[in-house]
């Protein structure tokens, strides 16, 4: 087997420009996993602010995002936000967009509601499943 190495270049590049631990790619039978090499040392990471935040868990109608990506709050940069805290907002409307792999997804609200907090920033890297906004 002939190892495609511009395929792991840009995988990697992925894992760097998303933020992630690990990548895979699958194409028929050939299959490629790119890994960062982690290692922890709790000692000296729970002394750094800023690496790890706190989870809260608030009450509320969470909307997740579908996939992984950069989370943007506007169309357009310097655009008006789709959504605003207090805003009421109807089941299907879009929240904000995740990019992935250059492809700008709307993220839809999964219910009918009201803003009640926004929980990420523009252009900040998103996770499957992670809560993007909270509705009353």
């Amino acid at each position: 087997m002939k190892i495609d190495k511009k395929l792991i270049k840009e995988l990697k590049e992925y894992l760097e420009e998303f933020g992630l631990s690990e990548i895979e790619y699958q194409d028929g039978s050939k299959k490629i996993k790119v890994a960062k090499n982690l290692v922890s040392n709790n000692s000296i990471t729970a002394h750094k602010p800023g690496l790890t935040k706190p989870k809260v868990e608030e009450s509320g109608t969470k909307i997740v995002s579908p996939i992984i990506g950069t989370a943007y709050l506007a169309p357009e940069p310097g655009g008006k936000k789709f959504v605003e805290i207090g805003q009421k907002i109807k089941k299907g409307q879009t929240i904000m967009i995740v990019e992935a792999m250059k492809t700008m997804n709307h993220v839809p609200s999964t219910s009918d509601g009201e803003i009640k907090k926004v929980l990420v920033q523009d252009g900040e890297a998103v996770e499957f499943g992670q809560t993007l906004v909270l509705l009353k």
